[in-house]
């Protein structure tokens, strides 16, 4: 019973520091110098979303944010390359 509270707050403290990480990501996507760096921020906030759903769905033993987070980097993808094409 130990070990497992204790994997959920390494986990949940992973969250917050992915979260932090995000904002200095959103950082370069508002300040950025050009258009491609702020497309790549964008694509390292999706991607990070989608780390912080699997996490979600390991530590409350919710198999469905997987398929979410699946669903989610596809559509990132897909958004990312629209984007750099327009």
């Amino acid at each position: 019973m130990f070990g497992i509270i204790q994997m959920q707050d390494i986990f949940l403290s992973v969250a917050v520091i992915i979260v932090l990480a995000s904002f200095v990501s959103l950082y370069r996507g508002i300040e950025g110098p050009g258009i491609f760096n702020r497309i790549i921020a964008v694509n390292v906030i999706g991607t990070k979303t989608i780390v912080l759903l699997v996490l979600i769905g390991f530590i409350y033993g919710r198999p469905d944010f997987f398929d979410i987070a699946l669903v989610y980097a596809i559509l990132n993808f897909i958004m990312t390359i629209a984007a750099t094409r327009y």
